[in-house]
């Protein structure tokens, strides 16, 4: 009954076209103006390139329409934290969100500032990496270097907006994400419209020199994978949809089908624009492809897209994941403050607060790349236990209301969790003390989990 009064008090704010633009506004930050360098290094194949892409946003629509069915079924704050507490139970939940609010959620907030930061040095050196401007005694004497003051700024300045109410939260995100949308437009332009632009080498499909062409497109798949990350973020804000079980399988497959399209429209340009054997190994793909096809113009349109895009991704995701913290502190398992509503901006404001300083901590600390790669098969793992919930919920509670069904049960979800099961695999196999790391995070979590577990049934009593 506690969960479902402090449920009632969130305002259902989050429209339709504010829902899908959530989604794509999650999804969206910094990976597809890098990834395609990286992933040409290992597979220099025009086609298997943009099939990579397109396999990639498949498994991840995949998983949409899986955590569709889910989100109509449980339509309140949380997200997969609610999905695996009601088919494994309260410590697989917790140890969800444990995981997700230490590091994985705020320490990706993290990390997206930073490269928001670093976007900006390029308009002024004084905030690169190497300007220092504080040296903290402790932790051996930590530098604070320009843009990770200016990364930590960005985070409390999302943070009050999403503080101010959801209304202000997801507007600021759908601004952000149009214009986002709107810098990849007008880089695809430059490749269909620039007299630079030329067509690239279709053949042969499978290069000479890839020896493991299988493996080779594997890690490709899974550098997309990685890119189409965060696209179950609107579930976490379920509670605050207007309409859910009609808005969420609308907004996850329209913003993840739009996403898709996107991916392969901008890849398409960046294939245009340079040679392949340009193409392999470039960090920044987006900036090189766009000063190739317009000249320096070009650099600084679509670094001032990444900067938008970085500062949106920020904006979802802090709003996404407040509402996890909101709903464990809901269940009992964190600080009762952070289910309080505010009276007047009806916002979990205190969950806002707590994410929000936590994440521009880890933005100053300059330790969250490495607790964010511990956690990377932890994460993976929870994905794949997400797709399993689906199968648990329709064995264990098969008369329950289903607003929607999933399209193509059980090939669909299936299909999401053998995607989850070889990124695990492939997680355990090249970073394997990365991985013992992340399971050791989750083994820490245990005694907290007892320790709300207790707190939990004394206030019963």
């Amino acid at each position: 009954m506690r969960a479902q009064m402090a449920q009632s008090t969130l305002d259902r704010s989050i429209g339709a076209f504010s829902a899908t633009l959530l989604v794509i506004g999650s999804v969206i930050g910094s990976g597809i103006f890098l990834t395609t360098g990286a992933m040409a290094q290992v597979m220099p194949s025009t086609v298997l390139l943009l099939l990579a892409w397109a396999v990639g946003c498949l498994f991840a629509l995949t998983g949409a329409l899986t955590y569709a069915e889910l989100g109509t079924m449980f339509p309140r704050s949380g997200g997969v934290y609610v999905f695996l507490n009601e088919a494994f139970g309260p410590l697989v939940g917790f140890l969800y969100g444990w995981a997700s609010l230490l590091v994985v959620v705020s320490g990706g907030i993290a990390a997206v500032a930073i490269g928001f930061a670093d976007s900006l040095s390029y308009f002024s050196p004084a905030l690169s990496p190497a300007h220092v401007v504080a040296v903290v005694p402790l932790f051996g004497g930590m530098t604070i270097a320009a843009h990770q003051l200016v990364a930590a700024a960005s985070i409390l300045l999302l943070g009050a907006i999403n503080y101010c109410g959801v209304r202000s939260g997801s507007g600021t995100n759908a601004l952000l994400t149009v214009a986002k949308l709107t810098g990849l437009v007008l880089l695809i332009g430059f490749a269909v419209f620039s007299p630079r632009s030329a067509a690239p080498a279709w053949t042969p499909v499978v290069p000479p020199e890839v020896a493991s062409p299988f493996a080779a497109f594997g890690v490709a798949v899974i550098a997309v994978l990685w890119a189409a990350e965060g696209y179950y973020f609107l579930t976490y804000a379920a509670g605050e949809v207007r309409d859910p079980a009609r808005t969420l399988p609308r907004a996850l497959t329209v913003g993840i089908s739009a996403i898709a399209l996107i991916y392969l429209a901008a890849n398409l340009a960046y294939l245009y624009a340079l040679p392949m054997d340009q193409l392999r190994g470039t960090t920044r793909v987006a900036e090189r492809a766009a000063t190739a096809l317009v000249g320096p113009a070009g650099a600084t349109i679509v670094t001032v897209t990444v900067v938008v895009s970085t500062l949106g991704a920020n904006a979802a995701v802090l709003l996404a994941g407040s509402r996890l913290l909101f709903a464990m502190a809901e269940g009992g398992f964190f600080f009762a403050g952070a289910a309080a509503v505010h009276p007047r901006f009806r916002s979990p404001h205190v969950a806002v607060t707590l994410i929000t300083v936590w994440a521009a901590l880890l933005a100053l600390s300059g330790t969250y790349e490495q607790l964010f790669t511990y956690v990377v098969f932890t994460s993976v793992l929870f994905n794949l236990l997400g797709g399993l919930a689906l199968f648990r919920l329709r064995l264990s509670r098969p008369a329950a209301p289903r607003p929607y069904r999933v399209w193509g049960y059980p090939a669909v979800p299936a299909a999401f969790v053998a995607s989850a099961l070889v990124l695990a695999v492939n997680s355990l196999r090249q970073r394997p003390r990365e991985s013992l790391a992340g399971l050791i995070l989750l083994v820490v979590g245990l005694p907290v989990y007892a320790r709300w577990r207790l707190s939990a049934r004394s206030q019963r009593r």
